[in-house]
């Protein structure tokens, strides 16, 4: 039977290159499917595991390298609960240092907090018996409440270390946004807030700086999770992109009055075409999409103004929201035109929310607030993984070369501008 070949490189990520053979093939293609992924899975991890290995050590097996930092010391085993059923992993041993595998942390992290919430659910008498079937189905064994109990205590662990962590650096662009799950609380079904706060820091890298679990969007509410953030290390930030929700404005006025806003172009249109009447809402889409990607703000102002004209008589209230929060919504027309799109609307946030939304569904109603921050952190740590290891948005030097130019000052007067409109 032909084995998972892998062809290890030297300082870069681990790749492999998997070969299947006719027999497995067959079995990915019949009824024994599960079985033929969950076996193609573990010898893929254990292939990566390997690699992983000879890249630490910088020396393949049985190589003699003045490269080679320590040397092997057999393998130790370890089980992974998957969806698919149990695997038994061959995690390496060094002798000297140890040997690490994010990767293969990352993967049991979001399954092991998936897995906790739904016991939950079976242990607190909220689910049905059909859910505990389905805890059974993802885990492929059961688990019994102690032992629950200490998978939960280690990954509230791990994501209150992230949640908490110190923000050192510089981040001048921040995205803030906010999605709702159900949870029970005092025997009751209420949705609970869910905020989330993504930045772009002065290397061009993007990273999930906090998030929390809060009873609603208020002022109060999004100025705890605001002051968290600063609490923890945020300074120096020179523009925020949010949708306009009125507890949130506030707060970044209060908060942060020396970042411009740019309210997000998407929830914007959004606003604007829902006060029209139907049978107009595409055309208006259609148009502001126009105007958001002019060149320059004069000719976004024209754009703006042959609008209103066209539209005043058959949707006035949607021609003076339009009216009012315009130059807010242009606030990005300050930055080149390469960096506009990027933040000119907190889209990036909501491809998180609807990644956590997916995850989330199997749940449903989550039993409680601590297993909303369980799940949703361990999936945040991963997507925050991901987004540090996608290409910079910029490079130190073309960042620095940006904050020379007047783009900086620019954005310090229209802050100003804006706290005086707030004012007024």
């Amino acid at each position: 039977m032909t084995k998972s070949n892998i062809i290890p490189r030297r300082n870069t990520m681990a790749q492999l290159n998997i070969t299947l053979n006719q027999e497995e093939i067959q079995q990915l293609l019949t009824n024994d499917r599960n079985e033929a992924f969950k076996k193609l899975l573990q010898e893929s991890l254990n292939s990566l595991l390997k690699a992983e290995s000879e890249e630490q050590l910088h020396a393949a097996p049985y190589e003699r390298s003045e490269e080679r930092t320590d040397s092997r010391n057999g393998n130790r085993e370890r089980s992974l609960t998957t969806r698919i059923g149990k695997i038994e992993l061959q995690v390496p041993r060094h002798r000297n240092q140890p040997f690490k595998t994010m990767i293969f942390e990352n993967y049991s992290r979001s399954e092991a907090a998936l897995i906790s919430c739904m016991v939950e659910m079976v242990l607190n008498g909220v689910s049905t018996r059909k859910v505990s079937k389905v805890v059974e189905t993802l885990c492929g064994t059961s688990y019994s409440k102690s032992t629950v109990s200490e998978l939960c205590k280690e990954l509230d662990q791990k994501v209150k270390e992230f949640r908490t962590r110190p923000i050192t650096g510089e981040y001048p662009f921040l995205t803030i946004d906010a999605t709702y799950f159900k949870a029970r609380e005092n025997h009751r079904i209420i949705s609970k807030a869910f905020m989330i706060a993504y930045a772009t820091d002065d290397q061009g890298h993007r990273e999930i700086l906090g998030f929390g679990v809060y009873a609603n969007e208020s002022k109060e509410t999004w100025k705890s999770f605001i002051r968290d953030l600063k609490a923890r290390g945020l300074r120096n930030v020179l523009m925020i992109t949010s949708d306009a929700h009125e507890g949130l404005c506030d707060a970044i006025s209060k908060e942060f009055p020396q970042a411009a806003w740019q309210r997000c172009q998407f929830h914007f249109s959004k606003n604007i075409a829902e006060k029209a009447p139907k049978k107009y809402q595409a055309g208006i889409r259609s148009e502001l999409s126009e105007m958001f990607n002019c060149i320059t703000i004069e000719e976004a102002r024209r754009k703006r103004d042959s609008i209103i004209a066209d539209y005043q008589e058959v949707a006035e209230s949607a021609m003076t929201c339009l009216d009012e929060g315009f130059e807010s919504s242009m606030t990005a027309m300050i930055l080149p035109k390469y960096l506009r799109q990027y933040f000119r609307t907190s889209n990036h946030i909501e491809r998180i929310n609807r990644e956590l939304k997916r995850r989330s569904k199997v749940i449903g109603v989550f039993p409680n607030e601590a297993s909303i921050l369980r799940l949703m952190g361990s999936v945040l740590m991963e997507l925050n993984d991901a987004a540090q290891a996608r290409k910079v948005l910029f490079s130190p030097k073309t960042y620095n070369k940006l904050m020379s130019t007047e783009v900086k000052n620019k954005l310090i007067i229209l802050a100003n501008e804006q706290q005086l409109l707030r004012v007024s």
